[in-house]
């Protein structure tokens, strides 16, 4: 099977893989190649989910400054039960 491109993988794959990956090099089990070659895949899926927590932090930032004139108000539950 071909290795996704971190770019074009969900953030909750790339972490999932990453997180994989930090396991096996934390074994150390691994031949130096094989742990060469896995730490060069773990930072490339940690730059690209910093990419995009970047970019979705960005976009909250848009979506927050166009509602500069809202106020926050309590959130009431309307079916009058306050547990949950």
């Amino acid at each position: 099977m071909a290795t996704k491109k971190p770019e074009n993988m969900s953030f909750e794959e790339s972490l999932k893989e990453l997180d994989n990956i930090v396991n096996q090099l934390e074994q150390g089990d691994l031949e130096l190649d094989s742990a060469l070659k896995n730490f060069e895949r773990g930072i490339a899926l940690a730059r690209a989910g910093q990419t995009k927590l970047d970019q979705a932090e960005q976009r909250v930032s848009i979506l927050m400054e166009n509602q500069v004139e809202a106020t926050p108000q309590d959130f009431k539950l309307d079916s009058g039960d306050d547990s949950f």
